[in-house]
């Protein structure tokens, strides 16, 4: 068991309210709260002073890269890189090489990640090999821990193969159908989204509506079976209003959003160079600023990173050849505390639902995103929201540098990370 720790001096933000009290965490678990300086004496002093005490942050869609990319990143230092970003949990897809399709394949994982500083789980493909011809084992993966299932990377699109994987979410409790809803003919060979940019620079396009014919589809089955459907880093003001209809309708839709398509656009791509390339693709002004309005008013439920490292010899390319994705998971509490809490349009009880409780509870990770209450799992952050720094991707836990934020400077960032009871982050630095 870990030994006692006293989070003292801090604002606690959850759920429930933002109040000054001091967390005393045993074997685990949040074991009191009381005013300040009630714990003196009864455990490693964590100082929170003049810092927000939250949920520990919540993350469902990373690319740890294992098995077969662990040149670009692995388990360990993805998991590094999540706690020093204030993740306390995370779900790694399943585009990986071979494929986590299998329960043989999500058992290595899982062991791999064992003593990780964060909670690692896995999702599992929809098809075998996310080939997009026959279904995975459901109850097979489901017996093993599996939650969330998506071809991530792919779409599905056969329709009757989508509907029946709907159709397992309904029988098997927990259980979303994850999807990475682009059209996949439409957008064969598209390089960043088609539009004036594009054109620009001579480069083929990946359409918006490409997205919103996916969403569009997967509802209308996600009405006829009653099952779970999430939209994977929806990207366009079109599949938004989708979503927007769909939750109005009662149907158990949900969504999220990355930090990068809530502040970039396809404008910056040509300043960005590979560094930009992302499927799906930066969008336009119109689309960042519907997804903003999406997130604040509950369209869009999370904020997930997307964390997709490239080694540097693979994405220091041309576009056209480049892999698309972006670092991400280090960085996610900065860019959405900057742009959204810092600026006045997110309060800091939207931050901690967006980012901790909501994706906790879409990917059904219950020891996560709870309040900061007695008896609960201590799985905690102290973030300094008045801390500014600069991002080098030189400067990241992961083995990759393909971060979009390159000298940018950001306010707010995490000073501990608290993960079922043992300090894995201090003062900003990772703990052996």
């Amino acid at each position: 068991m870990s030994h006692p720790i006293v989070i003292a001096g801090g604002t606690v933000v959850d759920q429930l309210s933002e109040r000054q009290v001091d967390l005393l965490v045993v074997d685990g678990s949040i074991a009191s709260s009381g005013e300040p300086g009630s714990f003196d004496g009864k455990g490693e002093r964590i100082d929170a002073s003049d810092a927000f005490v939250m949920p520990g942050l919540v993350d469902i869609q990373v690319h740890f890269r294992t098995p077969g990319g662990e040149e670009s990143e692995d388990i360990s230092s993805g998991a590094a890189g999540a706690a020093l970003g204030g993740v306390t949990a995370c779900v790694m897809m399943p585009n990986t090489v071979p494929t986590i399709d299998n329960v043989g394949m999500v058992s290595e994982v899982l062991s791999l990640s064992r003593g990780a500083p964060c909670d690692i789980r896995t999702s599992a493909a929809i098809t075998v090999a996310q080939a997009g011809e026959q279904l995975v084992d459901f109850q097979a993966l489901h017996s093993a821990g599996v939650r969330v299932f998506t071809d991530d990377g792919r779409v599905v699109d056969d329709a009757n193969l989508m509907e029946a994987a709907l159709r397992e979410s309904v029988t098997l409790p927990g259980v979303v159908i994850s999807q990475h809803a682009e059209h996949s003919e439409m957008v064969s060979g598209g390089v960043m989204n088609a539009g004036i940019v594009a054109e620009r620079l001579g480069l083929p396009g990946r359409p918006r509506e490409a997205e919103a014919i996916i969403v569009e589809r997967d509802i209308a089955l996600a009405a006829k079976t009653g099952g779970r459907y999430h939209v994977l880093h929806m990207s366009t003001s079109l599949a938004t209003e989708q979503v927007r209809r769909a939750k109005r309708a009662g149907l158990r839709v949900t969504a999220e959003v990355t930090p990068q398509h809530l502040v970039l656009t396809e404008e910056d791509v040509e300043r960005l160079g590979s560094s930009g390339k992302m499927n799906p693709p930066l969008r336009l002004a119109e689309d960042v600023a519907a997804l903003r309005s999406g997130l604040l008013d509950g369209t869009v439920d999370a904020v997930a990173t997307d964390h997709a490292p490239h080694h540097p010899e693979l994405k220091n390319v041309g576009l056209l050849d480049a892999p698309p994705g972006m670092l991400g998971v280090e960085t996610m509490a900065s860019v959405v505390w900057t742009e959204l809490v810092n600026s006045g349009l997110m309060s800091r009880q939207q931050f901690v639902a967006v980012a901790s409780s909501e994706p906790a509870r879409i990917a059904n990770i219950p020891e996560h995103g709870l309040p900061l209450t007695p008896g609960n799992p201590a799985n905690v952050v102290v973030f300094d929201g008045n801390q500014e720094w600069t991002v080098h991707g030189s400067g990241l836990q992961s083995k990759s540098n393909n971060t979009p934020w390159e000298g940018q400077r950001f306010v707010g960032r995490v000073r501990h990370t608290v993960c079922h009871g043992t300090l894995v982050v201090h003062h900003g630095e990772l703990m052996e």
